[in-house]
């Protein structure tokens, strides 16, 4: 058997849940709390294996129930279920221990099926949280390189990159026009706003820039 303590302010929703999961076969609700207080205390006193932890509650809220409960007790696994998808709330979580992060919304079997995955080690984390959060983990040295080439990039657009690609090929405006599908004067217009973005005159100064920058290769 599973023990689980679900945490909540909303009685409503202690309530369904203790309904839904209650009538798994494998999960044992030992108790509920309403906030991160009560939390601990029924933590210490009723060794739960899983606690289905809210975010907002009065009092102390889930995080730093979440914090105290993991650094006393670290064998104890928590899954922070909330209505927030939000960013901050996943990271201090996740930061404090906590190992997986679902919303309230989520259909009854798949919340079961993720209690038993995080109670046998798994980690549970939804894919889009999950982007968020490697996109936010890049390194400082990462970010420098990624801001150092939007730098580099002059400001210029991906269809003047394009076209700054076909005059690396010595292409002329016709062929470029024919391959882009664009008017020579289109061509013509982009070749301009390049030489003015880039400081240049003339194709193969462009060209030269372009290449010395890393813009094109």
């Amino acid at each position: 058997m599973i023990k689980v303590l679900i945490v909540d302010d909303q009685e409503l929703i202690r309530e369904s849940l203790s309904i839904v999961l209650g009538g798994e076969a494998d999960f044992d609700i030992v108790g509920v709390a309403e906030h991160g207080q009560m939390a601990i205390e029924l933590t210490k006193k009723l060794s739960p294996d899983l606690i289905l932890m809210d975010i907002h509650m009065p009092l102390m809220d889930g995080v730093e129930a979440t914090r105290q409960i993991k650094s006393q007790f670290p064998s104890v696994k928590v899954i922070i279920l909330t209505t927030f998808q939000e960013l901050e709330y996943v990271r201090e979580a996740l930061a404090t221990g906590a190992e997986g992060y679902l919303l309230k919304a989520i259909h009854p079997r798949d919340l079961a099926a993720g209690i038993r995955l995080v109670h046998h080690g798994g980690t549970l984390i939804t894919q889009e949280i999950a982007k968020q959060l490697i996109a936010d983990w890049i390194t400082p040295s990462e970010r420098l390189k990624t801001e150092k080439s939007k730098k580099a990039s002059y400001g210029l657009t991906e269809r003047e990159i394009e076209v700054l690609k076909e005059l690396s090929k010595g292409a002329s405006n016709r062929e470029i026009a024919r391959k882009l599908f664009l008017t020579e004067g289109t061509v013509k217009n982009y070749i301009s706003n390049i030489y003015s973005k880039l400081e240049v005159t003339g194709r193969h100064k462009a060209v030269f820039k372009a290449k010395e920058e890393g813009i094109i290769h």
